[in-house]
């Protein structure tokens, strides 16, 4: 059997076998300077999540307004859940009287919703029972929709202290006007 002679081996350790391999225990080595760390990309902003779901629900909102846009002939119509539904038959029928009147036919949008909440804030404090509401039916607006019978449907809806509402019979406003069962307090 043949036996290969093994390489010397250098009693130099690995760091410095590798130092003279490259030439730095020469001087033909320089070591370079570290380079800057590459750019971090920015941070994301903090998102508001509070204000990102107040803006979805509103743009909901909206869009839900677009499409139930009453007209001058549709009768307003609510009740909750919690009332039973010969309430609202009562109402529609006009059996219920009204114990004030608020007339926002012909007002401006804004106006007309602050006289609004000021009424129904008025009526609360007074522990008025019902309602009615004049907001004609739209029929001489510019944009040819019921712009008021719109505001007031939607701000009726949204109000806590509302029970139900609907339109009258024709004798007492019709679908230009709204008789509403306020909460008593």
């Amino acid at each position: 059997m043949i036996r290969k002679a093994l390489p010397p081996t250098d009693d130099r350790d690995d760091a410095s076998l590798f130092r003279s391999a490259i030439g730095a225990d020469q001087g033909e080595v320089r070591v370079l300077q570290a380079s800057p760390p590459p750019p971090q990309p920015p941070k994301p902003r903090p998102s508001a999540k509070m204000a990102r779901r107040d803006d979805d629900a509103a743009r909901s909102e909206f869009r839900n307004l677009l499409m139930s846009t009453l007209e001058a002939g549709d009768a307003l119509s609510y009740r909750r859940d919690e009332l039973p539904p010969r309430v609202l038959k009562k109402l529609a029928r006009g059996e219920y009287a009204a114990q004030e009147e608020l007339d926002l036919h012909g007002l401006p949008l804004r106006s007309a919703e602050t006289l609004l909440r000021d009424f129904l804030r008025d009526c609360r404090l007074h522990g008025l029972g019902c309602v009615r509401i004049v907001h004609g039916k739209g029929r001489n607006s510019e944009e040819r929709l019921p712009v008021l019978k719109n505001m007031v449907d939607r701000m009726l809806r949204q109000r806590a202290d509302v029970l139900a509402f609907h339109s009258p019979p024709a004798a007492q406003g019709g679908t230009g006007a709204v008789l509403v069962l306020l909460e008593k307090h």
